[in-house]
């Protein structure tokens, strides 16, 4: 079995990546994916049998398409398959866990369809660490900013889920999950350090609940 915490300078330079614009790993996160494109159950076929491991990458719509497809963002992030099963119709139901940020250096030939990049981590050194990092931003601040996202999303949430999450799960969890626009997960993605992620994702809440009509600082329960 593949090591399930690779060291930085055993990760794979070259390896498959999936596509998928809105969709946004992390380091120490955890993605589900239902796999059902022909190409893209090639492509876990084959991770299955190299090390478990594919990158998350997003289109990027300023940027001109190529012969293999759509533009990419120059920034997406290995992770490793750490849940698996298959159903009856053929789907893969799957979770790629996060282990490290990529620039892409290039993208080399595909297989079976689907795209393969040529990878450089070395702009993210600190990815594998699994030391928690300084968030820097108030955790009663960043619940309120979502309270009142949440509410002008008219989305439902399980507060005492939510409340018992670290501050460093918290700004990783909601960063994956709060459907942002591609740019906007891109941002995140690529903020230097967890503590300008944590500002990035304040200001994206804010900004997403400036139609709210809840009471300023009202305190998220």
């Amino acid at each position: 079995m593949a090591d399930l915490h690779p060291l930085w300078e055993r990760l794979p330079t070259e390896f498959a990546v999936f596509p998928l614009s809105g969709a946004l790993l992390l380091p120490r996160g955890k993605l589900p994916l239902n796999i059902f494109e022909p190409r893209y159950l090639a492509m876990v076929e084959d991770s299955l049998g190299l090390g478990r491991m594919f990158g998350m990458i997003q289109p990027d719509p300023q940027r001109t398409g190529a012969e293999h497809g759509p533009g990419l963002y120059r920034v997406g992030c290995l992770g490793r398959l750490s849940s698996f099963s298959e159903t009856d119709d053929g789907r893969f139901h799957i979770t790629l866990t996060g282990l490290s940020r990529f620039a892409v250096a290039d993208e080399i030939l595909g297989r079976r369809g689907y795209r393969r990049v040529r990878a450089d981590f070395s702009a993210f050194p600190n990815d594998l660490d699994p030391t928690p990092q300084s968030t820097g931003v108030e955790r009663e601040a960043l619940l309120i900013a979502l309270k009142a996202y949440f509410h002008e999303q008219k989305f439902d949430a399980n507060w005492d889920a939510i409340r018992r999450l670290p501050p460093e799960a918290l700004v990783l969890t909601l960063s994956m999950v709060c459907p942002f626009e591609p740019a906007e997960k891109q941002a995140l993605l690529e903020a230097p350090t967890e503590a300008e992620r944590a500002a990035t994702l304040l200001a994206l809440l804010q900004m997403g609940a400036a139609g709210s009509d809840l009471p300023p600082g009202r305190q998220a329960s």
